[in-house]
């Protein structure tokens, strides 16, 4: 947070995303990280990619508000590959997984508490929507989760060139 909040914080939190996914949000991308962050990028590509996957060299960061949050979607197969991992910062919150095509029927809920490392890859990479659910959706096991602001760090790896 000390490296990326002196950038983040001129920036305007944003109420229309391209495609519409992202409200109440921030977002920018990092190529360069400080000597203890560069260390934590390297933990999280090492856990989260196998050996010889290219990744993306940008480092996506999503800054949403208290208010902000994130629509189902799948992630863009033009940008990014079959592994998506990201990092979540400053709170925590709900991510819901919905089976595309059966969203009602067919949804789990997990809990990301802060700090926490998720990585989206095989079916749920593809086959389900991911959200973070709003404030007053946020419940994990019947339990209120408080959500304030919210911070990714998103590794992700190359998209495959069969979908280009």
């Amino acid at each position: 947070m000390e490296e990326i909040e002196p950038y983040m914080k001129n920036l305007k939190y944003e109420f229309d995303h391209w495609d519409d996914a992202i409200h109440g949000y921030r977002e920018t991308e990092w190529l360069r990280w400080n000597k203890h962050n560069s260390k934590i990028i390297d933990r999280i590509r090492t856990v989260a990619f196998p050996k010889g996957l290219p990744q993306l060299s940008l480092v996506h960061i999503l800054d949403l508000s208290e208010k902000g949050w994130i629509k189902p979607h799948i992630d863009s197969v033009r940008f990014c590959g079959e592994i998506i991992a990201g990092l979540s910062l400053l709170t925590d919150s709900v991510m819901r997984f919905t089976l595309v095509g059966h969203e009602k029927e067919c949804y789990e809920d997990f809990l990301l508490p802060r700090r926490s490392l998720y990585i989206i890859s095989g079916m749920a990479r593809y086959k389900f929507n991911h959200e973070i659910l709003k404030q007053k959706e946020s419940f994990y096991q019947d339990k209120p989760v408080i959500k304030t602001r919210r911070i990714s760090v998103i590794c992700r790896c190359e998209p495959n060139q069969d979908n280009n």
